[in-house]
């Protein structure tokens, strides 16, 4: 299993070689407090890298749900749909978002690795 991190504050985590999953990560989750709503893309739907392919809105802000990777929605996670606290409980777990399957791996290979995304958080 292995995890990348956007600039952006989401994820994505590549199990094996059908899909990815993607949500948003704790740090986005803290900054924008409890989440009350997402809006998720359509399965079936294709999506460039940095396009916005959702929405999450909380009590404070909301904000867009960006692609890590260029790639075709194959699931959303219809239990966030129904219970949008989700995000804030286990934003890295049952929180997830949707599920891509990857266009092109040399953009899911540029993103950042944990170590990469600690030293981003770090300067916030």
């Amino acid at each position: 299993m292995t995890t990348m991190f956007t600039p952006d504050h989401e994820w994505i985590n590549i199990e094996d070689h059908e899909a990815a999953i993607v949500g948003i990560t704790l740090h986005a989750q803290d900054a924008l407090g409890d989440v009350v709503f997402v809006d998720l893309p359509e399965v079936g739907r294709t999506y460039k890298q940095g396009d916005a392919a959702g929405v999450v809105e909380s009590v404070k802000a909301a904000a867009d749900v960006k692609m890590p990777v260029s790639g075709e929605i194959v699931e959303v996670n219809e239990a966030l749909r129904a219970d949008p606290a989700l995000a804030n409980r286990d934003p890295m777990g049952e929180g997830w978002f949707f599920k891509v399957h990857v266009s092109d791996m040399a953009e899911f290979d540029r993103l950042m690795d944990p170590p990469g995304y600690d030293a981003l958080l770090a300067k916030l």
